[in-house]
């Protein structure tokens, strides 16, 4: 459906609130999980998928890197959202009167220095917009919720205290998913190509595959890997690398990559999100 944009978690999560930010005038459509976030794509119900991957904190997203390969989907974009964290609570509740702070466990671990100072105890929730949502049909002044302002706007809850995360440079890549690749646009001024793949069991078999990215100036930016099936003899990886495959660079590093490879797949090549030149993402 053109102009829904499909996401996990519920309204006022921090993944709908990275698909208002990246695409401003869309739907965004609320899934329980990444797999009804992709089927959604799939089967026509949602133009486009918000898929975190990274977390600059807490590092991977479970099971997205399982998921990815096998999802019919492409990259067709990243996204990079700022984490700000508003403690949350009913009208005439006060900093004073709050003794407990609901959230999910990642948040709440991006909030110790708060918790230690107002002395107050954590209780763990499925998700922050969750936590936010039972919290306005609970009706206490002593419970607060650690979630993003955009789920005080929808759960009408007031922001006792905005920003309370103990670190400024808490952020969240996301992955954009289509049901077909995107030509990049003319203009595009740098390329981010995402792909997996499986080396051979055998003595620096990744130390081959990998060779190419060296001798042909591509600059690789993400290095993951994970079992497959639960083998430890079955590994594969996930790599962003910096550029377009019709580019001879990189097209000669993918040719080499392939043939020390069992097997090698491109998921998607998509602009680069300014927040790479912003930051200092770029090659040096």
């Amino acid at each position: 459906m053109s102009g829904v944009i499909a996401f996990q978690g519920m309204p006022g999560a921090y993944s709908d609130l990275a698909c208002r930010s990246a695409y401003p005038g869309w739907t965004t459509l609320p899934c329980p999980s990444f797999e009804a976030a992709m089927a959604a794509v799939r089967e026509g119900r949602a133009e486009l998928a918000m898929l975190p991957c990274e977390n600059s904190l807490a590092g991977r997203v479970p099971d997205i890197h399982r998921l990815l390969p096998d999802s019919g989907l492409h990259v067709v974009g990243e996204h990079y959202e700022r984490v700000e964290h508003c403690l949350l609570a009913h009208k005439g509740a006060s900093l004073a009167s709050i003794r407990r702070a609901h959230s999910h466990p990642m948040a709440l671990g991006q909030v110790l220095n708060l918790l230690r100072d107002m002395k107050l105890e954590p209780v763990i929730e499925a998700d922050t917009a969750g936590a936010a949502k039972l919290l306005a049909e609970k009706h206490s002044l002593e419970d607060a919720a650690i979630a993003s302002s955009l789920a005080g706007e929808i759960y009408g809850l007031e922001i006792l205290a905005r920003n309370v995360e103990d670190s400024a440079d808490n952020t969240t890549r996301f992955y954009v998913m289509a049901r077909e690749p995107r030509p990049l646009p003319p203009d595009t001024a740098r390329a981010v190509t995402t792909f997996v793949f499986r080396v051979r069991n055998i003595p620096a078999a990744l130390y081959k595959a990998l060779g190419g990215f060296a001798t042909n100036g591509v600059n690789m930016t993400k290095l993951e890997s994970y079992m497959l099936n639960g083998r430890f003899t079955a590994t594969q990886f996930l790599c962003d690398v910096d550029g377009d495959p019709s580019e001879p660079g990189l097209r000669r590093a993918l040719e080499e990559l392939a043939f020390f490879s069992r097997e090698m797949r491109v998921l998607g090549t998509y602009p680069a999100s300014p927040h790479r030149l912003e930051h200092g993402l770029e090659a040096d």
